[in-house]
């Protein structure tokens, strides 16, 4: 039987894949921000274990027909706990910053990864690369920089944002790691079901109640289930078998670009000169590291 990652290379689908991966976590904030007043760890791990529900099902029935690797399971349990930290912190850090700063330092993923990639010269960021990289840090350093001088709870808000980045950074070399012996679906329904878990049990050990505040913030989980989960994270785990996790990290620095647009339109926060240069220069990052 085939691997899932056997699929041939299409770059429309790639590039489609990215796309369409890249307006789909953009929500993300938004719907968690509009979830309130649950708990943020709830917030994250409830989204994770209703798209567990449906990843499962998937992965059983393409696990018929195609074979899966031991790891998948194994490496999907270590990425679930990376999931946990990453969704944990940053979902966190939205009730203590504005959408635009969490987000972008949270996109903060490839100077992790090009820093991994010279460090052990593995998937080692090409000249291009390192100049996209360098115009995006650029460009997020203009976007973040709203909060400078806030102060207090808007400090500990970026910190966290900045370790759900370094979180999804290895959770994406974890994901390379498999290349060939990738089968997607199981993957992801490992890791969604084990930070689901981690962030559940973390919530419940601190006295918070495990549901959903109101059936309204449900339904707005639920969505970030669907749209960012479902749709967003499964299709940058597909990513990662054709490009180097630094190349997908960097294309996913237009989340902060989708994500202020949004919290200027559904929010009404605020979109300042600033942050719109420093939209227009991370787009320009993207541009130049998806381009071969």
């Amino acid at each position: 039987m085939k691997s899932d990652a056997a699929t041939e290379y299409s770059p429309w689908r790639f590039y489609g894949a990215i796309c369409a991966a890249v307006l789909s976590i953009s929500c993300a904030a938004i719907f968690f921000r509009k979830a309130q007043p649950t708990p943020p760890l709830v917030m994250a791990g409830v989204r994770l274990a209703l798209a567990s529900l449906v990843l499962w099902p998937i992965a059983w029935f393409r696990s018929r027909t195609v074979a899966v690797s031991p790891k998948v399971f194994a490496y999907g349990a270590v990425a679930g706990t990376l999931y946990g930290v990453h969704f944990g912190t940053w979902v966190s850090s939205l009730m203590l910053t504005s959408v635009a700063s969490s987000v972008t330092l949270v996109t903060a993923t490839p100077l992790v990864l090009g820093i991994h990639g010279v460090l052990t010269g593995r998937d080692r960021p090409s000249s291009r690369l390192w100049w996209a990289l360098a115009t995006a840090i650029l460009g997020i350093a203009l976007i973040g920089a709203n909060d400078v001088g806030l102060g207090g709870d808007a400090i500990w808000g970026d910190l966290l944002a900045l370790l759900g980045a370094i979180a999804m950074a290895v959770y994406l070399l974890v994901s390379r790691r498999l290349a060939s012996d990738m089968h997607v679906w199981s993957f992801a329904a490992t890791a969604t079901s084990v930070g689901s878990c981690s962030m559940l049990v973390t919530a419940g050990l601190l006295g918070l109640p495990l549901l959903p505040a109101t059936h309204e913030s449900f339904l707005w989980i639920l969505a970030a289930a669907l749209i960012p989960q479902l749709i967003g994270h499964t299709l940058l785990t597909w990513a990662v078998q054709y490009a180097s996790p630094t190349k997908v990290g960097l294309a996913t620095l237009g989340e902060p670009v989708g994500a202020a647009f949004l919290g200027w339109v559904v929010l009404a926060e605020p979109v300042g000169p600033l942050v719109g240069i420093g939209c227009a220069i991370t787009l320009v990052a993207v541009g130049l590291a998806l381009v071969e």
